[in-house]
């Protein structure tokens, strides 16, 4: 979930009108709910409910913003019917880029690989240029996202290399992109089959994560720790 400082960044001009104090008052406190219990059912509610369901018109970023919640609690058929809602909108190019990685994972997570590869058709083009335009961490959730795809469609090995494709570099030891880019590459090779390359997977996901010296949320650790055994038997 976005901190409170980031999601004023990406709603833009509207968190500087009157009316939206109360809006981000309420924000801040599902935040700490966030920060207290970590991924659950009852904040994509709390959330749903005061940022979408409420509003006439809700924010892109809120949308994309549930749909990610929903997808961390593996609730996909939810997370797809928030992003349905983005699917005619006129975007800008960073929403549409981050509506496009969402997608994709969505797709490719429930199974719908020909969809999946369908809508990176249609899109690659826009998601290529665009992500000149971005930062690492953005362009590893593209990569991981093109990857989820190739994966959906059985072609694991091309799933796997582009994971490295785009030459990431690691961002110190607690270098929270780079995990779950190793954690990807778990859930990849579990889909795969390959024992020996999900073995190899682990423990670089597992090793990667011991070299972490902090952690954001009181909860983290251990949802790192289950994210890895999660992804180890095919859940992402």
């Amino acid at each position: 979930m976005l901190t409170p400082q980031e999601h004023k960044k990406h709603i833009g001009a509207k968190a500087l009108l009157p009316m939206y104090t109360a809006e981000m008052k309420k924000y801040e406190e599902l935040y700490l709910q966030f920060n207290r219990e970590g991924y659950t059912k009852e904040l994509c509610e709390a959330y749903a409910d005061a940022f979408i369901d409420a509003q006439k018109k809700p924010a892109v970023e809120d949308i994309v913003q549930i749909a990610r919640l929903y997808d961390r609690i593996h609730e996909l058929k939810n997370a797809q019917f928030y992003l349905d809602m983005l699917s005619d909108k006129k975007l800008t190019g960073d929403e549409r880029l981050r509506y496009c990685i969402e997608c994709i994972k969505n797709k490719s997570k429930l199974g719908h690989w020909r969809d999946a590869e369908d809508f990176r058709t249609e899109n690659i083009s826009f998601m290529q240029k665009y992500s000149e335009k971005v930062d690492m961490t953005q362009l590893a959730e593209m990569y991981i996202s093109l990857a989820l795809a190739d994966c959906a469609a059985k072609n694991y090995s091309k799933a796997g290399r582009l994971l490295t494709a785009f030459g990431y570099k690691p961002q110190g030891s607690n270098d929270a992109t780079l995990l779950e880019m190793m954690i990807t590459a778990v859930y990849i090779s579990a889909k795969s089959g390959d024992v020996e390359s999900l073995r190899a997977a682990i423990g670089n996901a597992q090793a990667c994560l011991n070299l972490f010296t902090s952690f954001e949320h009181p909860w983290s650790k251990d949802y790192l720790v289950d994210r890895i055994e999660d992804a180890a038997n095919g859940l992402l």
